[in-house]
């Protein structure tokens, strides 16, 4: 990867275009089957650059309410575009047609437009022992079929759809022809430095280049970063599986310890939400005591502790976990 980034052929993607940029847009594209692809720095630029896409303000999306684009987005939504959000209660991701019949406003000048069906796949969630789940095909399908019965557009916040693809077996690019707009991230389970894709086609992209542009998001000698983009396409799906066995693993070793609960069963990518319920210990003091033993884990909530596994960590990596664990935990 580093060779691709110090190799990169290199323009002005502000001015003339960058060569490695419309390489890596054009791989991306063809990856998700659609049109065309836009680079931005960041996975959250990316669904904001959608949202601002596809609506106006005063527009009203529909989003499950533990969803990325509701719960960590800062409420840009709302910021940058002028939007409300519906938000729907759907532990593992689906959003099924009766949910969103009865979110779906009125043809009225009184009410606000439902202009955007936000779908996430793999779907992080917000149960204590869920995370990186896989929405089945047959419901984005049903979500998709829903959408076009009624006009709305449906983007996808794919950040982690090749975890998805490759835990299910099925295609990306079939899972991404359930939406209109799909974003994908370079640099989570992929391994870039930095970097997502925003894709759909021609008309949605000349559109979201505005958006982009309105966000700071176009930068210039970006092949560089690109690079590195293509690189991970290229070489770094198919081993999201070695990433998925560990997680397993990770879940496995720290399921029943005192005070945690992870059920291995659950773990179908690479993040493993791991629920706290002990006497001595919260999320806080968990979290510190790992750190003070080399372990960083992320916070979730008042109950969660979130572990993910990716390219940089291997099976000592978990072995130290678990003897961290033990420690602290006093279990023997």
């Amino acid at each position: 990867m580093l060779a691709a980034i110090t190799g990169a052929e290199l323009g002005d993607d502000v001015l003339d275009g960058d060569p490695t940029v419309r390489r890596l847009e054009e791989l991306a594209a063809r990856r998700l089957g659609k049109e065309r692809a836009l680079f931005v720095p960041s996975g959250t630029m990316a669904n904001q650059v959608a949202l601002g896409a596809w609506t106006r303000p005063g527009d009203e999306i529909i989003a499950e309410r533990t969803s990325h684009i509701v719960t960590w987005e800062a409420g840009a939504a709302g910021y940058l575009h002028g939007l409300q959000s519906v938000t729907l209660d759907s532990p593992r991701g689906p959003l099924e047609p009766a949910q969103l019949t009865r979110a779906l406003r009125a043809d009225s000048l009184h009410c606000a437009k439902t202009a955007l069906i936000c779908v996430e796949q793999s779907f992080m969630g917000g149960g204590e022992c869920a995370g990186g789940q896989v929405i089945a095909l047959e419901s984005l399908r049903r979500t998709a079929d829903f959408a076009r019965e009624h006009r709305i557009p449906v983007h996808m916040d794919g950040a982690r759809l090749f975890n998805a693809a490759v835990a299910s077996g099925v295609d990306a690019a079939t899972y991404a022809a359930c939406a209109d707009s799909v974003s994908i991230c370079l640099s989570k389970g992929l391994g870039a430095p930095v970097g997502s894709l925003i894709s759909g086609d021609a008309a949605f992209v000349q559109r979201a280049m505005v958006v982009r542009k309105r966000l700071g998001g176009w930068m210039r000698q970006a092949g560089l970063l690109a690079g590195a983009g293509i690189f991970a396409l290229e070489n770094n799906v198919s081993r999201l599986a070695q990433d998925h066995a560990l997680a397993k693993q990770l879940a496995a070793a720290l399921h029943g310890l005192p005070g945690l609960d992870c059920d291995p069963s659950q773990v179908e990518t690479n993040i493993v939400m791991v629920a706290v319920d002990h006497p001595r210990h919260n999320v806080d003091s968990l979290t510190a005591a790992f750190a003070s033993l080399g372990v960083l884990v992320l916070p979730m909530g008042p109950r969660s502790l979130r572990f993910v596994t990716h390219l940089d960590v291997g099976e000592a990596d978990v072995a130290r976990l678990a003897n961290a664990a033990h420690g602290i935990l006093g279990a023997r």
